[in-house]
């Protein structure tokens, strides 16, 4: 952090600049109110800054948090929105110690396209009584909350509101268009409360603020209400662990030269959510957007994110009183333009364009994340993700007929050559033998008519569990009650297990029928016949056969 001091207290300044209303917008938000984003900001934004795995990462109240929280202010109130921080801090220090960092990365781009497409609608939605100088209506379902409120306009319109809402989220968009980097934010919001004082307009404002943070304290505990709090604790845990993971790896891409530690991050942000409630503060997550204006701000070290937190302190000490005249609308217009921001049209269009499997995860995880919650809408994703996926590597399984030509000595007639092709044929295996691909190879290999002897070439098999190696054995047992005799060539050394658990190769090893390679199962195969009396001689093998 001493390296260059001046780069990053600059970087501190004006990501802090940035913060300021977002953190107010989002607090007011999540229900829990202005004072609690700002305390979140404050204390997680400097405890995540100093013991995280990211030396980039702004920390604090996110759009996406504030998503989860409002189902859980309406359900518990303040008290199990501050027990649920705590909990889902102690969980992320569990998941640091276990280090699940790593397979946080494991989620598809796809999911987390469609998770971000969706909470950008829900944020936009929830903006729209403050964008409209209406009272928030009662309800759950945001859509229906934003419908109800569009009609309470449409019976108490109020056009300061919306002109003040417009005029933010246009000044925001258009000065991100100009100056990326630019605190257009705080501009458009200083701009809206000194015009709305001095017109005196009739909207509403955030109201007072305490002067300063509240002394710590673990009063908002109630240990009856904890096993109720176990879902929306599991969900806040999820959620800050995936987005401050997502918002780590942003700033790596950006900076080019750093590395974040997964498992130090989830560390980091383990001890800021279970510190923030006791100042008053909501959950935390590392913030995409912030991070991103502190690494184009130019910063370089830990201290950036620091100075953002402590400067946010300084503000709640010395300004509350400025800060209580803010109107409400003017954040509702930050926030709208937030949410516009989060949706990058490209990534979508080329998550669309990429395969229909890929659009339909994106569509069905935005619609989830607006019709249920974050946490089912990602699992929704993942799983209907992984079920594609296993469809499309177990399209990639192949049961084809090699040729035996290579092993036939040049003075064979062509009836003997005919008659080996009848009686034997060699089946190649290719690709991954599971669960998802095993009933199509059954139905493939039991096709196998007018032969005398199979020959199952396993050497290109990548991988085979239980079914795969459940369904060999049946396939294997059907030939032979059909009188067809088979051998097993070239099985890997990582394979054998699941094939002797289940019994597979047992009766095979025991009666001669498996072989190391190919050629040695072929020449097995024609002495068999020759003893049999199909072939007239057992001939030497002219040319080896692959295993």
């Amino acid at each position: 952090m001493g390296r260059r001091p001046r780069r990053d207290l600059l970087a501190g300044l004006t990501v802090a600049i940035v913060a300021l209303p977002l953190a107010l917008g989002f607090g007011i938000s999540s229900g829990a109110g202005a004072a609690a984003g700002l305390a979140t900001a404050v204390v997680a934004g400097a405890i995540a800054a100093f013991f995280g795995g990211s030396s980039l990462q702004v920390s604090g109240p996110t759009g996406a948090m504030t998503v989860v929280l409002v189902p859980i202010m309406h359900e518990h109130g303040a008290s199990g929105v501050l027990t649920v921080g705590v909990l889902a801090g102690l969980l992320l220090l569990v998941l640091a110690l276990v280090r699940a960092g790593r397979y946080m990365t494991l989620i598809p781009a796809p999911v987390v396209e469609g998770f971000t497409l969706g909470i950008a609608c829900v944020i936009g939605l929830q903006q729209v009584p403050a964008a409209l100088g209406v009272p928030i209506p009662q309800g759950e379902n945001v859509a229906v909350v934003a419908w109800q409120a569009v009609l309470d306009f449409a019976a108490r319109p109020n056009g300061w509101a919306v002109a003040i809402a417009v005029a933010v989220a246009a000044l925001m968009l258009a000065g991100a268009w100009w100056r990326p980097t630019a605190p257009f934010s705080l501009a458009a919001v200083a701009a809206a409360t000194v015009a709305a004082d001095l017109t005196g307009l009739d909207v509403a404002r955030i109201g007072q603020l305490p002067d300063g943070l509240p002394a710590p304290s673990l009063a908002f505990l109630d240990v009856a209400t904890l096993g109720t709090l176990i879902a929306p604790t599991l969900a806040v845990t999820a959620l800050a662990a995936l987005e401050s993971l997502l918002s780590a790896a942003v700033a790596d891409g950006m900076s080019g030269g750093h590395r974040h530690d997964p498992d130090r991050e989830l560390f980091g942000q383990g001890l800021a959510n279970l510190v923030a409630p006791l100042f008053g503060g909501v959950a935390a997550t590392g913030a995409i957007a912030r991070t991103a204006v502190n690494v184009r701000s130019g910063a370089q070290s830990r201290l950036a994110a620091l100075t953002h937190a402590a400067l946010l302190g300084l503000i709640v000490y010395t300004a509350a009183d400025l800060v209580a005249k803010i109107p409400l609308a003017a954040l509702a217009g930050v926030l709208l333009a937030t949410a516009i921001r989060m949706v990058k049209i490209g990534s979508v269009r080329a998550m669309v364009h990429s395969s229909r499997g890929d659009a339909v995860v994106l569509a069905l995880t935005a619609i989830a994340t607006l019709a249920l919650d974050l946490v089912q809408a990602v699992i929704l994703g993942l799983l209907v993700a992984g079920a594609l996926a296993l469809r499309a590597i177990a399209r990639h399984v192949r049961l084809e007929a090699v040729p035996l030509r290579p092993d036939l000595p040049e003075d064979h007639t062509e009836e003997e050559h005919a008659l080996l092709a009848e009686h034997i044929v060699a089946y190649r295996l290719d690709g991954p033998l599971f669960f998802a691909a095993a009933h199509r190879f059954l139905l493939q290999l039991s096709d196998v008519a007018d032969v005398s002897v199979v020959i199952l070439r396993m050497s290109r098999v990548t991988t085979i569990d239980a079914s795969g190696a459940r369904v060999l054995g049946d396939a294997i047992d059907r030939l032979r009650r059909r009188g067809i005799t088979v051998y097993v060539s070239g099985v890997r050394d990582g394979h054998h297990q699941s094939l002797h658990a289940l019994g597979v190769l047992a009766r095979l090893s025991a009666s001669g029928q498996v072989f190391a390679t190919t050629p040695q199962a072929v020449a097995a195969a024609r002495l068999l016949l020759h003893h049999a009396g199909v072939l007239p001689a057992p001939p030497l093998l002219a040319e080896p056969l692959p295993p």
